[in-house]
């Protein structure tokens, strides 16, 4: 029976990459020139940790965060902004936590959505990913257009196709 899989991950280098690229082009702006700009990505925990003087510096390191992030061919919804940023001294403190796998409330969304289209397929969840099994290829790939419209705020990614 064909299948396929519904997962959320993100390659740690090709992050990695994009944050190096971020540092590179924020020391050679001009509207950055002497001011403190740190930014530190810790791969244990995936967080990036980033640090500036003021909020509008914040905003403008974001942008070029996301910006490089796509061009490396990563999706802008790894960033979880939701957490606001904080003083600390001179500097303005901000943790941005990457979303890496599929959370248990988003993958019982993502079933609930399945099931709502009405397409003939069976959706499971297991861990972090959702494993979507049908009769027909032409179903898998309905559902797989059905959930990119759906923008549901994570990035996701289609593997283990199986026929």
């Amino acid at each position: 029976m064909p299948s396929f899989d519904i997962v959320s991950k993100v390659d740690t280098q090709t992050l990695d990459n994009a944050v190096n690229t971020v540092k590179k082009e924020i020391t050679n702006r001009f509207d950055f020139k002497d001011s403190h700009v740190n930014m530190e990505l810790n791969k244990k925990d995936l967080a990036l940790n980033v640090e500036v003087e003021s909020d509008m510096k914040l905003t403008q390191v974001i942008d070029v965060l996301i910006s490089r992030t796509m061009r490396q061919g990563l999706d802008a919804n790894i960033y979880d902004l939701s957490k606001e940023p904080y003083q600390s001294g001179k500097v303005v403190k901000k943790e941005i936590p990457v979303r890496n796998g599929i959370k248990q409330e988003d993958a019982k969304k993502i079933v609930k959505l399945i099931k709502d289209s009405g397409i003939k397929v069976q959706a499971a969840i297991m861990d972090d990913i959702v494993r979507v099994t049908g009769k027909k290829i032409d179903d898998l790939q309905e559902v797989i257009q059905k959930t990119k419209e759906a923008n549901l705020g994570i990035p996701l990614q289609y593997v283990n196709m199986k026929s």
